[in-house]
């Protein structure tokens, strides 16, 4: 089965412990509705540089990442149904782009 990724931008920092209990419980929620498609749970990640033949830049890009999960589905139509339920994206404080993995 073809495997995509997810590479989350955006999305929003929880500001109080009970802000990020409630975060977190609609992650695990998201997760546990997409089961075992969930190859690669993946993580959030830190400030990115961006690396180009006319140098570095120190912000991450014009959307910058901020994390990725990959996922084993039968194709891009379920890859895009899943990323729909992602709570960023349902919150509109974030957006995923989802590509499918090729394999070499």
């Amino acid at each position: 089965m073809p495997q995509f990724i997810f590479a989350y931008h955006g999305g929003k920092m929880p500001e109080t412990e009970e802000d990020q209990a409630r975060e977190m419980a609609l992650w695990e929620k998201w997760f546990g509705e997409m089961g075992p498609a969930v190859v690669i749970p993946g993580n959030p990640v830190g400030k990115s540089k961006t690396v180009s033949a006319s140098g570095v830049e120190d912000d991450g890009g014009a959307n910058p990442l901020a994390g990725f999960t990959v996922i084993d589905v039968p194709d891009m139509d379920a890859a895009i149904a899943m990323a729909k339920g992602c709570p960023s994206v349902t919150d509109g404080s974030g957006s995923i782009e989802v590509a499918p993995i090729i394999e070499m």
